[in-house]
């Protein structure tokens, strides 16, 4: 209950049931538990609703051992609230709990009560400074890894804001994710600089929102929720139509640049802001875990981890670019075969080694007749080293005598011996 209020600042009991003890049937227990505490100087009530319900938040004294359970698992504590009177009629001043934060705990409470974050995994009014100063403070910040949610941003809209202030808030976190760090090399910063789309090229662990965030587990920035509280649907449809069609460069992804690009329909999400909208009561009707979700550039509504994920990101283009090239070899490798010449000797086709030495010019030259394979080629080879070798043991072969005429020539002289 303390950790509750330490973060949210101010509660219902119907909401704090819903982040403490969402498996029970009412608040019951909790109001008990909030009377308790105000026995014990912890808790006060600030503020009675219209509707009669208490609004409770932490004395000093409960501030205070708030912050001893919150501060060392790294979570801020929200501001104390004290206690301000008018000077002249003595009212108890501050005592309003506006709309907007009774919507965004409720929101909080909704996702908790479905499972989608801890109560510590929640955390409000967190800045994020862009390059020129400007700190865009999100409503909420959900870290959900067990739901499948790893980090989320929330804004929650009473449509007190215009259909295009929302579209400058979906810039300015887009602008945020494209920040390198403050450590990045110092070549990273100049070209960032002077080429804001270089920053596309820097990964995005070096990029600052790795820094406070820890991955989402899908392709793009931090995801971007937009709730939509106590409006009606045809405003609802109004601001998303805005935000679809002003928004688009932040939140759409784009064509993946390959060789096959018929083949290849999946999108690249890696540069997008993943962007969901729903309104608080459909959260309150059917739950945060059901199918209430839609993500901007689609149709229907879906659960938040299948709004969240990327059925036509990069697994599809990995698959896709695999059996797209695994067709172009296929394709090659025809018309190579279609292709391979044919000996003119023995009709059959040229091997590689064969094919390579009657065309490469480095080879062709010493290739011999280029229209037959290899293998009569070796024959002809053959051929020709065998008659050659004959040649030569022809010519160096000594010649013949001629026995006759030496006999002839004998038998003569000793005929004519006296």
């Amino acid at each position: 209950m303390l950790q509750a209020l330490g973060i949210f600042q101010r509660a219902t009991p119907d909401q704090l049931w819903k982040l403490t003890r969402p498996g029970n049937q009412h608040d019951k227990l909790v109001r008990d538990n909030l009377l308790d505490l105000e026995d014990h100087h912890l808790v006060r009530i600030e503020a009675v609703r219209e509707d009669q319900r208490q609004v409770w938040v932490l004395t000093k004294r409960g501030h205070g051992e708030a912050k001893k359970l919150l501060e060392p698992k790294g979570i801020r504590v929200s501001a104390l609230r004290e206690k301000e009177y008018d000077p002249v009629t003595g009212k108890l001043l501050g005592t309003s709990y506006d709309d907007h934060a009774a919507a965004v705990t409720s929101t909080a409470a909704e996702l908790h009560r479905a499972g989608i974050g801890h109560r510590l995994g929640f955390q409000t009014e967190i800045g994020h400074r862009l390059a020129d100063g400007y700190v865009q403070r999100a409503d909420l910040v959900v870290r959900a890894p067990e739901a499948g949610v790893p980090v989320m941003l929330l804004e929650i809209d009473r449509r007190t804001e215009d259909a295009h202030d929302l579209v400058a808030k979906l810039r300015r976190y887009w602008e945020w994710g494209r920040l390198p760090t403050k450590d990045a090399a110092k070549g990273t910063v100049d070209l960032v600089r002077s080429r804001p789309g270089a920053i596309e090229d820097v990964d995005h662990e070096q990029r600052l929102w790795r820094r406070v965030y820890p991955p989402t587990g899908r392709e793009g920035l931090v995801p971007l929720a937009f709730v939509f509280a106590d409006t009606i649907d045809a405003k609802v449809a109004n601001t998303v139509a805005v935000l679809e069609e002003a928004g688009r460069r932040y939140w759409a992804p784009r064509r993946y640049d390959t060789l096959y690009p018929k083949a290849v329909t999946a999108r690249d999400y890696r540069q997008a802001v993943p962007v969901v909208v729903t309104a608080l009561e459909q959260l309150q009707q059917h739950g945060a875990g059901a199918a209430v979700w839609r993500r901007l550039g689609r149709k229907g509504e879906q659960t938040l981890t299948a709004a969240l994920d990327n059925p036509d990101g990069h697994a599809l283009y990995c698959a896709q670019e695999a059996r797209a090239d695994a067709a172009d070899q296929r394709r090659r490798a025809a018309q190579r075969e279609a292709e391979r010449p044919m000996c003119k000797l023995c009709g059959r086709k040229f091997m590689d080694e064969r094919w390579e030495e009657t065309t490469a010019h480095r080879m062709a030259w010493n290739a011999g007749d280029v229209s037959v394979c290899g293998t009569c080629y070796a024959d002809d080879v053959a051929r020709e080293e065998t008659a050659a070798e004959a040649a030569l043991l022809q010519a160096a072969a000594p010649p013949e005598p001629e026995d006759n005429q030496e006999l002839g020539r004998g038998r003569g002289w000793f005929r004519r011996r006296p």
